[in-house]
């Protein structure tokens, strides 16, 4: 099945620290690539050499349009170890979305119920729309708690392509996602598809993701970044 994932809302610039394309480098390669919108997703405080907070007052400088590609403003902020988020209120208020996530250099494992917990607890902020990559059994969460969690939330749950990549590293990274999936393809439950591009030649990047999908037949309605609309819609975007 050819999937028609036009939005990469999963990103970082050079602005995380330890990417390596600008905003200009990674919009030029989403055009290149035919995408009609990329996110910009900067790592909030927690992960080491990430920007200052303050990055996030200044974001309406930046066009939104660049090579034609329309441009999105977020953050992917960490769930912390007491079940709260490691950006604050005001600061989040300056993006269009936030997407939360677990990492391991700034959260210790505490095991498959409290990991839950502390995610669904992040997920109630009215600014998370997304949770990133969640599907590594070193930091353990259970499925069938977080899908109708998210459902409750109107959170989407991503498929991470880097993960894919790079699942000799995340614990069960494959199964994980087959269950996961499945458990939203019965739920109704939405997901998103990401890239996590850490560097331009990665943006767009979704062939492991879609090989998945295509495996599970995945439904492309519960796929929110297929369709602008449906992406401003679920973000509460005003256009």
């Amino acid at each position: 099945m050819k999937h028609k994932l036009i939005l990469d809302i999963h990103t970082h610039t050079i602005a995380s620290g330890h990417a390596y394309g600008t905003i200009r480098e990674m919009a030029y390669a989403a055009s290149i690539r035919h995408l009609k919108a990329i996110g910009f997703t900067e790592h909030a405080p927690g992960i080491p050499g990430t920007c200052d907070p303050f990055y996030f007052y200044n974001l309406a400088v930046i066009p939104r349009e660049i090579f034609g590609v329309k441009i999105f403003h977020g953050s992917e902020v960490n769930v912390l170890n007491d079940g709260s988020l490691s950006l604050q209120e005001k600061w989040l208020e300056k993006l269009d979305y936030a997407i939360v996530g677990i990492h391991s250099q700034c959260y210790q494992n505490a095991g498959v119920e409290k990991n839950t917990a502390n995610l669904i607890e992040c997920m109630k902020n009215p600014k998370v729309h997304f949770v990133s990559h969640p599907d590594d059994s070193n930091i353990p969460l259970d499925y069938t708690l977080l899908v109708p969690a998210a459902k409750k939330y109107n959170v989407a749950l991503e498929l991470n392509n880097s993960s894919l990549i790079k699942k000799d590293k995340r614990l069960n990274c494959y199964d994980n996602y087959k269950f996961m999936l499945g458990l939203c393809l019965k739920s109704r439950t939405n997901i998103f598809v990401g890239s996590d591009a850490h560097d331009p030649s990665a943006v767009g990047l979704f062939n492991l993701a879609e090989d998945l999908l295509d495996q599970l037949d995945f439904d492309e309605d519960l796929i929110i970044n297929n369709d602008l609309e449906k992406f401003t819609n679920f973000i509460n975007f005003e256009v």
